[in-house]
């Protein structure tokens, strides 16, 4: 027997209001066109010309929220899904809409074979120090 007495189980939930399941934000997408996966810690940006996302109605509302989180201070990709409460996948796929749609643009992090050797940086370093 349930906690209500009469065999039907009692949900506690009923003030969290309507749940939206992440594929449907992203309408059953896990990529976008033509994205590659984004990393964490890519760097989002408004465009200025997106002046009013809110216009264009093929535009979710979690769209609309990702250009105005990044109209003023550009965010990482995991900043928008800690602040939006969703998850990283959804947000890549989100923020790949918005590429495409040229809301807002994407400054990738330099990929580690790129990035000066150590030992460079330490001569450097030393050299400096010898001046």
């Amino acid at each position: 027997m349930s906690a209500d007495g009469q065999g039907r189980s009692h949900w506690f939930d009923d003030d969290a209001g309507p749940v939206v399941r992440p594929y449907a934000m992203t309408r059953g997408r896990t990529s976008s066109q033509g994205q590659h996966r984004l990393d964490l810690i890519a760097v989002v940006v408004a465009e200025p010309h997106a002046d009013d996302p809110e216009a264009d109605h093929m535009l979710s509302p979690e769209h609309v929220d990702i250009v105005e989180l990044c109209r003023d201070i550009p965010q990482s990709v995991a900043e928008l899904a800690a602040e939006l409460d969703l998850p990283i996948g959804v947000v890549r796929v989100l923020v790949g809409d918005l590429v495409d749609g040229e809301f807002v643009h994407v400054n990738r992090p330099v990929p580690p074979a790129e990035l000066p050797d150590e030992s460079i940086l330490r001569d450097v370093i030393n050299g400096l120090r010898a001046l």
